[in-house]
Protein backbone atom coordinates (compact mmCIF):
# COMPACT_ATOMS: atom_id res chain seq x y z
CA UNK A 1 0.00 0.00 0.00
CA UNK A 2 1.63 3.40 -1.05
CA UNK A 3 1.67 6.15 1.32
CA UNK A 4 1.48 8.79 -1.67
CA UNK A 5 -1.64 11.16 -0.63
CA UNK A 6 -2.79 13.11 -3.53
CA UNK A 7 -5.72 15.16 -4.22
CA UNK A 8 -8.14 13.92 -7.20
CA UNK A 9 -7.86 17.46 -8.75
CA UNK A 10 -4.30 16.43 -10.58
CA UNK A 11 -4.68 16.84 -14.80
CA UNK A 12 -0.82 16.25 -15.08
CA UNK A 13 1.98 14.79 -14.01
CA UNK A 14 4.92 16.12 -14.79
CA UNK A 15 7.96 14.14 -14.65
CA UNK A 16 11.52 13.82 -14.81
CA UNK A 17 12.62 10.48 -16.90
CA UNK A 18 15.68 8.84 -15.45
CA UNK A 19 15.87 7.96 -11.69
CA UNK A 20 11.75 8.15 -11.79
CA UNK A 21 11.07 6.13 -14.78
CA UNK A 22 14.22 4.17 -15.27
CA UNK A 23 16.67 2.78 -12.77
CA UNK A 24 18.89 5.51 -13.08
CA UNK A 25 21.70 3.82 -15.07
CA UNK A 26 23.03 4.44 -18.11
CA UNK A 27 24.01 0.90 -20.12
CA UNK A 28 26.80 1.41 -22.81
CA UNK A 29 26.99 -0.75 -25.68
CA UNK A 30 30.05 -1.64 -27.32
CA UNK A 31 29.15 0.93 -30.20
CA UNK A 32 29.18 3.14 -27.47
CA UNK A 33 25.89 3.85 -28.02
CA UNK A 34 23.77 4.62 -24.64
CA UNK A 35 20.93 2.33 -23.22
CA UNK A 36 17.89 2.46 -20.24
CA UNK A 37 16.00 -0.38 -18.76
CA UNK A 38 12.24 0.64 -18.28
CA UNK A 39 9.87 -1.42 -16.28
CA UNK A 40 6.33 -2.54 -17.82
CA UNK A 41 4.78 -1.42 -15.00
CA UNK A 42 6.08 2.07 -15.32
CA UNK A 43 4.72 2.09 -18.79
CA UNK A 44 1.58 0.72 -17.70
CA UNK A 45 1.33 3.62 -15.28
CA UNK A 46 1.59 5.91 -18.27
CA UNK A 47 -0.99 4.03 -20.14
CA UNK A 48 -3.54 4.05 -16.69
CA UNK A 49 -3.11 8.12 -16.41
CA UNK A 50 -3.27 8.23 -20.51
CA UNK A 51 -6.41 6.59 -21.10
CA UNK A 52 -8.15 8.11 -17.63
CA UNK A 53 -7.74 11.43 -19.17
CA UNK A 54 -4.26 12.50 -16.82
CA UNK A 55 -2.01 14.07 -19.13
CA UNK A 56 1.65 13.69 -18.78
CA UNK A 57 4.68 15.71 -18.98
CA UNK A 58 8.36 14.61 -18.94
CA UNK A 59 11.48 17.47 -18.76
CA UNK A 60 14.62 15.31 -18.73
CA UNK A 61 18.31 16.76 -18.71
CA UNK A 62 19.32 14.02 -21.11
CA UNK A 63 18.31 13.57 -24.75
CA UNK A 64 17.08 9.51 -25.35
CA UNK A 65 14.92 7.70 -27.50
CA UNK A 66 13.16 6.04 -25.02
CA UNK A 67 11.24 8.92 -24.30
CA UNK A 68 10.17 9.48 -28.11
CA UNK A 69 8.94 6.39 -28.27
CA UNK A 70 6.80 6.84 -25.55
CA UNK A 71 5.71 9.63 -26.29
CA UNK A 72 4.41 8.57 -29.53
CA UNK A 73 2.86 5.43 -28.44
CA UNK A 74 0.73 7.47 -25.46
CA UNK A 75 0.83 10.52 -27.26
CA UNK A 76 2.13 12.53 -24.87
CA UNK A 77 2.26 15.84 -25.94
CA UNK A 78 4.81 17.87 -23.50
CA UNK A 79 8.54 16.28 -24.38
CA UNK A 80 11.27 18.23 -23.36
CA UNK A 81 14.67 16.97 -23.21
CA UNK A 82 18.31 18.18 -23.09
CA UNK A 83 16.55 20.46 -20.59
CA UNK A 84 19.42 22.17 -18.16
CA UNK A 85 17.27 24.46 -16.23
CA UNK A 86 13.98 22.65 -15.71
CA UNK A 87 12.21 25.11 -14.02
CA UNK A 88 11.45 27.34 -17.04
CA UNK A 89 9.67 24.86 -18.65
CA UNK A 90 7.72 23.50 -15.79
CA UNK A 91 6.78 27.11 -15.36
CA UNK A 92 6.20 27.55 -19.27
CA UNK A 93 3.48 24.31 -19.05
CA UNK A 94 1.39 25.73 -15.85
CA UNK A 95 1.18 28.76 -17.55
CA UNK A 96 0.26 27.58 -21.02
CA UNK A 97 -2.33 24.79 -19.54
CA UNK A 98 -3.49 27.71 -16.51
CA UNK A 99 -3.05 25.04 -13.86
CA UNK A 100 -3.74 25.87 -10.45
CA UNK A 101 -1.42 24.49 -8.05
CA UNK A 102 -3.68 22.10 -7.01
CA UNK A 103 -3.69 20.57 -10.51
CA UNK A 104 -0.76 18.86 -11.13
CA UNK A 105 2.97 17.34 -9.56
CA UNK A 106 5.94 17.15 -10.13
CA UNK A 107 8.54 13.75 -9.74
CA UNK A 108 11.85 14.01 -9.85
CA UNK A 109 15.38 13.04 -7.72
CA UNK A 110 18.04 14.84 -8.15
CA UNK A 111 19.52 18.30 -7.71
CA UNK A 112 18.28 19.52 -11.37
CA UNK A 113 14.94 18.50 -9.73
CA UNK A 114 15.16 20.76 -7.00
CA UNK A 115 13.39 24.23 -8.15
CA UNK A 116 11.02 22.20 -10.08
CA UNK A 117 10.06 20.27 -6.73
CA UNK A 118 10.24 23.37 -4.59
CA UNK A 119 7.63 25.36 -6.89
CA UNK A 120 5.39 22.26 -7.06
CA UNK A 121 3.00 22.03 -4.32
CA UNK A 122 2.62 18.34 -4.68
CA UNK A 123 6.16 17.01 -4.74
CA UNK A 124 7.60 13.66 -5.00
CA UNK A 125 10.79 11.99 -5.46
CA UNK A 126 11.71 7.87 -5.34
CA UNK A 127 13.72 6.07 -2.18
CA UNK A 128 17.38 6.82 -4.08
CA UNK A 129 17.01 10.08 -4.42
CA UNK A 130 19.71 12.81 -3.46
CA UNK A 131 19.56 13.84 0.08
CA UNK A 132 18.83 17.46 -0.84
CA UNK A 133 16.00 16.48 -2.50
CA UNK A 134 14.51 14.36 0.03
CA UNK A 135 14.87 16.74 2.89
CA UNK A 136 11.98 18.92 1.26
CA UNK A 137 9.33 20.24 2.80
CA UNK A 138 6.34 18.19 2.38
CA UNK A 139 8.17 16.18 -0.24
CA UNK A 140 6.74 12.43 -0.74
CA UNK A 141 8.60 9.00 -1.04
CA UNK A 142 7.42 6.49 -3.52
CA UNK A 143 7.53 2.83 -1.73
CA UNK A 144 9.05 1.47 -4.80
CA UNK A 145 12.39 1.92 -6.21
CA UNK A 146 12.94 4.09 -9.85
CA UNK A 147 12.82 2.23 -12.70
CA UNK A 148 10.78 -0.60 -10.38
CA UNK A 149 7.00 0.64 -10.40
CA UNK A 150 7.75 3.84 -8.23
CA UNK A 151 5.72 5.98 -11.48
CA UNK A 152 2.90 3.22 -11.48
CA UNK A 153 2.80 3.82 -7.86
CA UNK A 154 1.52 7.61 -8.32
CA UNK A 155 -0.58 6.35 -11.39
CA UNK A 156 -2.10 3.78 -9.27
CA UNK A 157 -2.64 6.69 -6.12
CA UNK A 158 -3.92 8.96 -8.91
CA UNK A 159 -6.55 6.84 -10.40
CA UNK A 160 -7.32 3.79 -8.07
Amino acid sequence: MSKIKLPNSIKIVITDFDGIMTDNCVYINEDFTMSRKLNFKDIMGLSRLRKNNIDVAIISGEKNSAIEILAKKFGIKEIHQDIRIKIDVLKSIVERYNLSQEEYLYIGDDVNDLECLKYAKYKISVPHAVEAVKSLDDIQITNSKAGDGAFREVADCLIG
